[in-house]
């Protein structure tokens, strides 16, 4: 499974920025960059503007800013404008499964970027400009920026909704019938449970109408609940439920003492004394032992490499 994420340039290393300098990421390139393919995208240098070059920043109405130059006061919005919305249309021939910006860019930014009014002042309440084109055009892709990456939570549910667009695509590469809609159904379900039961529940209601709907309907809706449910983030308390759920399916397997450790470990994590990867690990060493075939094909258990250690934060 290749994944490939549009990226900002310059957290490739590239010296692309204003000043000639770049922000190299070393998680997105030497720990993420083990397991997915990206496409780099540098507005201003793919717009024309040269490296060094003078700054810019937002100014105007937040919701439809102008990209000005911040010394000679420049306007260059139509320029960026009309190579953004060239740009996302080559963008569709890349099967990209995400977009990853970077934060406080007036051409990237995807959230609170600074916008200045006509006093000079600024306020945090701007999108940059290749972004937004970028959202609006691909409104059902995971996007994060570098900034919040930084943050082990948001990172996890980033990744991890990556991995769920590829998966979905891939199965509709594979001309997606009902039967595949209910295995994919079916072997996300504890996955869907963890971020949104009451998404499960809907989507569960699409699946079952599968025969009475076209397929392309069934198929955009149905896509569009999977990323709307990834979005809202997991919990310790969703994650304990799914974890209790999955204890079901081995009470005729573990004895009284596999039965009890796991109740402790479970417990040790509700309470935030263990990381998620704990009772997961061990789950996924019974789901082994006892032969556990449904659980085997959940993507809760495995919804991305080990190696990226995500779900090793407490």
């Amino acid at each position: 499974m290749t994944i490939r994420l549009g990226i900002s340039s310059c957290l490739l290393g590239e010296k692309v920025r204003w000043n000639g300098d770049h922000k190299l990421d070393h998680f997105l390139v030497d720990t993420l960059g083990r397991f997915v393919e990206y496409v780099p995208v540098c507005p201003e240098v793919e717009s024309g503007f040269s490296v060094p070059r003078e700054p810019f920043r937002l100014v105007g109405d937040p919701d439809d800013p102008r990209l000005m130059t911040t010394r000679s006061k420049q306007d260059h919005t139509e320029r960026m404008t009309t190579w953004a919305k060239k740009r996302v249309l080559e963008l569709e021939k890349e099967d990209l499964s995400g977009f990853i910006f970077k934060s406080k860019s007036p051409s990237s930014g995807m959230e609170r970027i600074k916008v200045y009014n006509e006093k000079g002042v600024p306020a945090k309440k701007g999108v940059g400009m290749f972004a937004r084109a970028f959202m609006d055009h691909f409104p059902l892709l995971p996007v994060e920026d570098d900034g919040r990456l930084h943050d082990s939570r948001l990172r996890e549910n980033f990744i991890e909704r990556v991995f769920a667009h590829k998966r979905w695509h891939e199965s509709l590469g594979q001309s997606m019938t009902r039967g595949r809609l209910v295995d994919f159904h079916t072997r996300h379900k504890l996955m869907l449970l963890a971020h949104s039961p009451q998404h499960y529940r809907m989507m569960g209601k699409f699946v079952a109408q599968a025969k009475a709907l076209p397929p392309e309907t069934l198929h955009d809706k149905y896509q569009e609940l999977l990323m709307e449910a990834l979005r809202l983030k997991t919990t310790p308390k969703k994650n304990t439920n799914v974890l209790m759920h999955i204890l079901g399916y081995f009470k005729k397997d573990l004895s009284a003492d596999e039965k009890q450790e796991m109740l402790e470990v479970i417990d040790l994590y509700h309470q935030g004394h263990v990381p998620l990867i704990v009772p997961i690990t061990l789950i996924n060493h019974y789901v082994r032992k006892y032969d556990q075939s449904y659980l085997k094909g959940q993507h809760y258990l495995h919804p991305h490499p080990m190696e990226l250690h995500l779900r090793n934060h407490a």
